[in-house]
């Protein structure tokens, strides 16, 4: 993903779609297409391929925005935030099944956009980075193999995870994770996280 991401909008009122435009320019990100129903917005994905999406749920055309996310989720498995506003209380709650990755709720200021977009980049980052490391892929780097209590330790780490979340989570002591990643450590090498993430990271 390039250091600051290709932006699609999807927003069927052209002044709030401007504002985003320039909302979005001044944060340094570039806005690849700007789509005011449903056919246009299906096209730019296919044809522009963006790494995120912000995506009115109320949207002219044949296909709502909910519809729209069905298809990102399907077809593309890119990022999206859906635009809202106040009075979209009961569609925001038919959302939540589509997995966006963030909600600007309309009227939205800068400093809306700036955050809805950061995190929902570093979430999908995170995502996408779990998914892409397996235990085969792991055991290739080590000197011997991962068992699935380190693995999963692992892929928390790439989630972002402290060592107390992964506790929790796991419903294992803080010093039994302490246990792993000393295992960990040894098998891949390494001497800390920065190091662990590094080489998963360049592999």
């Amino acid at each position: 993903m390039p250091d600051k991401a290709h932006i699609l909008i999807v927003e069927n009122e052209p002044s709030i779609a401007q504002e985003l435009i320039f909302n979005l320019q001044s944060l340094g990100y570039k806005v690849i297409g700007m789509a005011y129903d449903s056919e246009s917005a299906l096209g730019m994905l296919s044809n522009k391929k963006p790494d995120i999406v912000l995506l009115d749920v109320n949207i002219k055309g044949g296909k709502d925005g909910l519809a729209i996310a069905k298809i990102i989720n399907e077809k593309y498995n890119i990022p999206f935030i859906f635009l809202t506003t106040h009075s979209d209380g009961e569609v925001m709650g038919r959302t939540k099944d589509m997995r966006p990755y963030g909600y600007i709720v309309k009227p939205f200021n800068n400093e809306d956009i700036k955050h809805s977009v950061a995190i929902a980049l570093a979430n999908y980052s995170m995502d996408y980075a779990k998914e892409e490391v397996s235990k085969e892929m792991l055991n290739k780097l080590c000197q011997t193999p991962l068992n699935d209590k380190e693995f999963q330790v692992i892929l928390d780490i790439v989630a972002g995870s402290g060592t107390s979340d992964i506790a929790n989570k796991n419903f294992i002591s803080i010093n039994t994770v302490k246990y792993h990643l000393k295992n960990i450590y040894q098998k891949l090498e390494v001497s800390d996280r920065t190091e662990l993430l590094t080489k998963i990271g360049s592999d």
